[in-house]
């Protein structure tokens, strides 16, 4: 089997870390004095050197780690799983069996932390050995990757049969007990690198690097250039004053404190505790009147209204009489085209730029010529973010100009005063530990250290003996009248 290390236009794998704590306690495993014991086991009529039951595996974890039954099974399953023991008995089954079940240590050569990948050529010129060696009869699975691999690499196919019948020829001249344990770890790798149908596949890491991250590259001039400017852009960036930041942390708690579920708890009442679903009914999405709290919070900030269906309802009513209710529409519009049906897209889209966008359109909405310029150039090959640069626009036009004027017309005003403000319901026969309370603030560390002052000033008045005190004074008195000697 020819195993190259070079990269022949694949894409290196991450590597995992755990790996190298598993390659570790794979090296003590095989130590000669403080390992497992290998020995020759007689496996059908062949004698395989260097096997180790599974039981003994187990045990030795067991011994090793100092771990449960359990997660001593779970690490021996992935020791076979990852391909650094291989069955000779099953060895399509890889899981460590707790028996007398036979196994081999994989070639370090082999292991998944290798930087080169499990080629193409290599796989084809294996497959190519197995169907000499077996006369055609292989796995439907790997019928369909030879038929494809003679294919995709046509052009040197000769090579790939020559490989495998001079690999054939030198495997029928080892002794028959290496020939066996060859071909159980050549085909414990082929299981792991390229797993069949049905079968986890443990190397999966998702999106391949495409750089070596075990790679010393030098670094260039250029390199240190770009480093320091970065470096230098970083300098120049500004930053807010923890102060600042912290400032604006308790003022948004402040602000949003009324409406914590948690901290003030819920009007009327938790529904999860009381069994009143009242809450959910005067918190609808598009309830007739909501209530006092909700419309308040449509004032904190233009993120709060639009993203409440009642209150961007509100909103629109607002904009039809300011003759600008397509701005609204449009953003709606870009929201469903951006989270909606994947096979609709470049239908919605089209509608959206005939509706809002085109010279003429019935609901025409005005943006500067280089968002406009953006959006037809993406609406070429339109996709669910094509209107991002349109509906960014419009959105800052919303909130800027119309937020501020809604905010003062009678249209809320009269939201507003219209809300309901539901009473505290709390069932009797629960102790409702999420009811709603009042909070008060702590008192200044100041006032508590006057407090505290004052009352060791009270408790040592107490204390003192006041005959003592007369006593002291009735004798300065008679000390004073006395006449010198």
């Amino acid at each position: 089997m020819t195993v190259t290390r070079l990269d022949q236009g694949q894409r290196y794998r991450p590597r995992m870390a755990f790996l190298k704590k598993i390659e570790a306690l794979m090296m003590e495993m095989q130590n000669p004095d403080t390992g497992i014991k290998t020995q020759t086991q007689r496996v059908m009529i062949t004698n395989i050197p260097h096997a180790v039951a599974g039981n003994d595996i187990l045990q030795w974890i067991l011994q090793r780690l100092q771990i449960t039954d359990e997660e001593a099974l779970h690490l021996g399953d992935l020791f076979v799983k990852y391909g650094y023991i291989y069955p000779l008995q099953e060895p399509k089954n890889l899981t460590l069996k707790t028996d007398g079940s036979l196994y081999r240590f994989q070639t370090p050569y082999f292991w998944p932390t290798q930087s080169w990948p499990a080629d193409d050529t290599d796989y084809a010129i294996y497959l190519a050995k197995k169907n000499i060696k077996r006369k055609g009869i292989l796995e439907e699975y790997e019928k369909e990757h030879y038929n494809m691999l003679n294919k995709k690499i046509n052009y040197k196919w000769d090579f790939v049969i020559m490989q495998a019948k001079e690999q054939y020829k030198a495997g029928k001249e080892r002794k028959k007990a290496d020939r066996y344990a060859l071909d159980c770890q050549e085909r414990a790798y082929w299981l792991v690198n390229r797993t069949p149908p049905g079968m986890l596949d443990v190397l999966e890491y998702g999106l391949d690097r495409a750089t070596d991250p075990n790679e010393n590259k030098k670094k260039t001039m250029d390199v240190y250039r770009r480093e320091i400017m970065y470096y230098q852009q970083a300098i120049m960036k500004s930053r807010v004053k923890s102060s600042v930041s912290l400032g604006g942390l308790v003022k948004y708690s402040e602000q949003f404190l009324s409406n914590d579920p948690i901290l003030s708890g819920c009007l009327p009442s938790n529904p999860w505790v009381t069994d009143d679903p009242e809450f959910w009914d005067l918190n609808a999405k598009l309830v007739e009147v909501p209530t006092r709290m909700r419309v308040e919070r449509w004032a904190f900030n233009f993120s709060e209204l639009i993203r409440d269906p009642k209150g961007r309802q509100n909103f629109q009513l607002f904009l039809k009489k300011e003759f600008s209710g397509e701005n609204l529409s449009f953003w709606e519009a870009c929201e469903d085209l951006k989270y909606g049906d994947q096979s609709k897209v470049k239908e919605k889209a089209e509608e959206i730029y005939k509706l809002f966008l085109a010279p003429g359109a019935r609901r025409w909405i005005n943006i500067d010529g280089t968002t406009m310029g953006i959006t037809v150039k993406g609406l070429k090959h339109p996709h669910r973010y094509v209107l991002d640069a349109a509906q960014t626009h419009i959105y800052m036009l919303m909130k800027k100009d119309s937020y501020g004027r809604y905010l003062k017309s009678p249209i809320y005003k009269e939201m507003l005063a219209k809300a309901v403000v539901p009473q505290e319901t709390v069932k009797k026969s629960s102790n409702f530990p999420f009811g709603r309370r009042q909070l008060r603030s702590s008192p200044s560390p100041v006032i508590l250290r006057q407090q505290e002052e004052e009352a060791k000033a009270k408790e040592a008045a107490t204390t003192v003996d006041i005959t003592q005190v007369m006593s002291k004074l009735d004798r300065r008195s008679q000390l004073k009248q006395e006449p010198p000697k």
